[in-house]
């Protein structure tokens, strides 16, 4: 039996999708909130992040460890994410268990933001900063993002920063939550084996008060001025580099186009780089990709080599790059096309899968496309695509930079 999709939009503006399949074995749900790093004033980075953690820290009803055991009760999996544009929180589980599981998620949107709670997990927060600062990837990328968007939100670390976190106050999150977290501001997303009517009404029952806020993403101005910059790293001995490039947007039809370009320059096997760089040993990593957003969107390329080949191997990147549109043929096009529909085709077997793609899909759409139309849009990209949004779109570095090792 064939995917049904369903919507309907609650009268506060919560708005509630689903792809049904009588036929699968279990349920998922997600609860999509427009906002992220990039929605936060400056002074407030990392509230979004943070504001994750404190939804699991307890409600009015519920203290944060029953939360845990009510999830656990379950005997699904649940977790939750922040990026730049979206937070999200979802569970997938066996269908019977999935009306029971949108009660505790709809109970830990509206969080009690206690403040002894919300004072243990500021230095939780702090750590995880500490953590990812010595991964030199995560790094290298905060401080490229940082060069690369300059005064834009885009900019904003997903975590803040040190002292971002440490000057924020709980008065602050609880007005940044009152504002962003509203029902005209958030997707449900459900997918698997479910009765769309019963979980409508449940959620109405459950989030039907919300008051809604009106609240709009505000869209800066952006430019990116070409720039290049080198760290010294003490603690690692490797290059790291990290090209940024623009890209189309994720509602822009040549997303998909872009999206194969880069996976033919840099996909982990079988691309230009690939060939290049790690089958000759030259190079342990090099990956280029897409990463569409709302609109705009960037290309990254990046490399891990030894610091003293780091400026040939950058050379080779960017001969790459200058060459990769008139070496493109549809023997390149055909092989990743293949890749891609593989890819999408496997995330979406399993109802968790279906969701994630449906939230992030009515983050930026206003409207549905079937998985089936999405493969078809990708197999039919022509290698004229690739070449026409090369034109407006070439992923020749804008900013590249280096984290290098010295010891």
């Amino acid at each position: 039996m064939a995917i049904n999709f369903q919507e309907h939009v609650l009268p506060n503006g919560l708005r509630i999708t689903a792809e049904i399949d009588p036929e699968a074995h279990s349920a998922a749900m997600g609860f999509f909130v427009r906002t992220g790093a990039r929605d936060e004033e400056h002074v407030d980075m990392g509230v979004s992040h943070f504001l994750e953690h404190m939804m699991f820290k307890g409600t009015d009803t519920r203290s944060g460890e029953q939360v845990d055991r009510d999830f656990d009760d379950l005997g699904g999996r649940h977790n939750a994410y922040t990026s730049n544009e979206t937070t999200a929180f979802h569970v997938h589980c066996l269908p019977e268990h999935l009306a029971e599981a949108s009660n505790i998620l709809s109970d830990i949107l509206r969080p009690a933001l206690r403040e002894p709670d919300f004072d243990d997990e500021k230095k939780v927060i702090l750590e995880e900063i500490a953590m990812y600062d010595d991964q030199p990837f995560w790094r290298l990328y905060e401080k490229a993002s940082e060069v690369y968007y300059g005064e834009h939100p885009l900019a904003h670390r997903v975590l803040g920063t040190k002292e971002s976190i440490t000057e924020l106050q709980c008065e602050r999150m609880h007005n940044y939550f009152n504002q962003r977290y509203s029902p005209d501001n958030t997707i449900v997303a459900m997918a698997g084996k479910l009765d769309f009517k019963a979980m409508v009404d449940r959620l109405e029952k459950n989030c039907g008060n919300w008051p809604r806020t009106d609240t709009t993403r505000q869209y800066q101005p952006m430019s990116h001025s070409e720039n290049s910059f080198v760290e010294q790293c003490e603690r690692i001995n490797r290059d790291y580099m990290l090209m940024l490039s623009p890209a189309p947007a994720v509602q822009d039809e040549r997303r998909h186009a872009a999206s194969l370009m880069a996976w033919i320059l840099g996909n982990a096997d079988g691309s230009r780089l690939y060939w290049s760089l790690i089958e000759t040993g030259r190079a342990e990593a090099a990956q280029a990709q897409y990463e569409g957003r709302d609109r705009t969107g960037q290309y990254l390329t990046w490399c891990v080599c030894d610091p003293k080949a780091a400026d040939e191997i950058e050379a080779a990147i960017r001969d790459e790059i200058d060459n990769l549109v008139d070496s493109v043929n549809e023997d390149d096009l055909e092989r990743v096309r293949a890749k891609a529909a593989t890819a999408i085709t496997l995330h979406g077997e399993l109802p968790a899968g279906r969701m994630q793609r449906l939230g992030r899909l009515f983050m930026t759409q206003n409207e549905w496309i079937p998985l089936e139309q999405e493969l078809e849009n990708i197999c039919s990209v022509t290698v004229q695509d690739i070449k026409d949004v090369a034109e407006e779109y070439p992923m020749t570095p804008v900013v590249t930079g280096h984290l290098r090792g010295t010891g």
